[in-house]
């Protein structure tokens, strides 16, 4: 049978457990989570089977099952739908955030969690069905079951494990569900934030369980359209060459990587800016001289650089290499700007805690360090809360095939992750 989600541990009353010393609390939350890990996984199963392919974000369905879910667990889940022209506006179907709030008494922390349901399609290359949920020699299998899935439900036990401990707390819990990570999540946290559903004195949000990582690089992604003029293959004079125009910009944007190289980040685990185009589309036919041809390039910012000035430079490099063909024209869109995440000294707290019970329950120091990723976190940041990211997974995006084939979670991983969370949440809400 299973227990409610204020039921007190196994082999302990609420009464015992809240007279205890913080160690044998820490205990009892593993021994809850452990009760409890047959439950968990299929909980992560069941938001691994509702596809969340974004693009191209149809999300709210899965919003509206996961807070089925939660509500079978006795959560209740607030559901805000972002309006549909912002939605559309943004270049997604559909979007709905959950936020979980759990209040204890007065004169502690809010601490959010915070972890992203959407995910790229699954691509080619599968030997595991993308939406199964399969388990094999202790792995789950399945788009978003890494990132950031698995954190859907590494924060869902470990609140259920804290509510079921019954010690006397104070400050509250929420849990942030949201689904445009992957377009930047200005209508995930960012719109969370605006409309002012949202103020907490801390943030988690999703990561892998080695590391606690505390900044992040920043992006700028942006479309650049060359513009010649169509001819026939066969009088090629009579036209300009977009394409041809278009290598000029690739070859004086990609020369920029050399001198990125150059500059260093101090923050640990992030090494220096680069830049890649990662489309190109143009031309109509193999005998037609292209008359238009689009880049799509982003370029990853060191938490040291200034993005009002990178992309000044960026513009500058396109439009003299583009002065440098002559009869092309080029149009220059910001596609995305997502600013680094800097690490604040106030996230002081949060993060020796994890380290703290990282080290206590996977038997290993837990360092800090950045990421050269971006995410949704900066949004926080952003708004002055101190955060940190954290949550089931392996060491390095890499070996938990994010974005690509049989993007799997070690169960290990995730039940380890979830104490090292829960434990961390009692520590900084304890009403001792």
């Amino acid at each position: 049978m299973t227990a409610s989600a204020s039921s007190p541990p196994t082999g302990a009353s609420a009464s015992d457990v809240s007279s205890t010393a913080p160690a044998a609390r820490h205990a009892a939350l593993d021994a809850w989570i452990d009760a409890h890990f047959d439950e968990q996984v299929r909980y992560l199963q069941a938001l691994v089977r509702v596809p969340t392919d974004t693009p191209p974000g149809n999300n709210a369905p899965h919003a509206e099952r996961t807070a089925e879910l939660l509500a079978a667990m006795g959560l209740t889940a607030e559901q805000h739908p972002v309006p549909p022209a912002e939605v559309r506006g943004y270049g997604l179907e559909s979007l709905t955030n959950l936020i979980v709030r759990r209040r204890f008494a007065e004169g502690g922390p809010v601490i959010a969690l915070n972890a992203h349901g959407d995910v790229v399609p699954p691509g080619d290359g599968w030997t595991h069905d993308p939406y199964g949920g399969e388990v094999v020699d202790g792995r789950l299998y399945g788009r978003a079951s890494a990132v950031s899935k698995s954190d859907f439900s590494t924060y869902t036990f470990a609140l259920r494990a804290l509510e079921a401990l019954g010690a006397p707390l104070k400050g509250g819990v929420e849990l942030h569900f949201t689904y445009d990570e992957e377009f930047g999540g200005e209508l995930g946290p960012g719109w969370l934030l605006r409309q002012g559903l949202t103020k907490p004195d801390y943030l988690l949000a999703a990561g892998f369980s080695y590391q606690v990582v505390t900044a992040h690089n920043g992006c700028l992604q942006m479309e650049v359209t060359v513009h010649g003029k169509m001819a026939h293959a066969a009088i090629p004079d009579t036209g300009v060459d977009a394409l041809h125009g278009a290598v000029t910009i690739l070859n004086a944007l990609y020369a920029r990587n050399i001198e990125y190289r150059k500059v260093t980040s101090k923050v640990e685990g992030i090494k220096h800016p680069y830049l890649n185009v990662g489309r190109i589309e143009g031309g109509t036919n193999t005998n037609v001289v292209p008359g238009k041809v689009t880049l799509k390039l982003d370029r990853r910012m060191i938490p040291e650089e200034d993005p009002v000035v990178v992309e000044a430079e960026i513009r500058a490099v396109i439009a003299d290499a583009a002065a440098s063909f002559p009869g092309i024209t080029v149009d220059i869109k910001r596609l995305l700007l997502a600013r680094s995440l800097q690490p604040l000294p106030t996230n002081g707290p949060l993060v020796d805690a994890l380290q703290r019970h990282g080290e206590a329950v996977f038997g290993e120091p837990i360092p800090t360090s950045g990421t050269p990723l971006y995410t949704d976190v900066r949004l926080y940041g952003e708004h002055g809360i101190p955060a940190a990211i954290y949550g089931a997974g392996p060491r390095t995006v890499l070996e938990s095939h994010a974005k690509r084939a049989d993007e799997r979670v070690e169960l290990q991983d995730l039940r380890r992750a979830t104490k090292v969370v829960a434990r961390t949440l009692f520590d900084l809400l304890s009403a001792d």
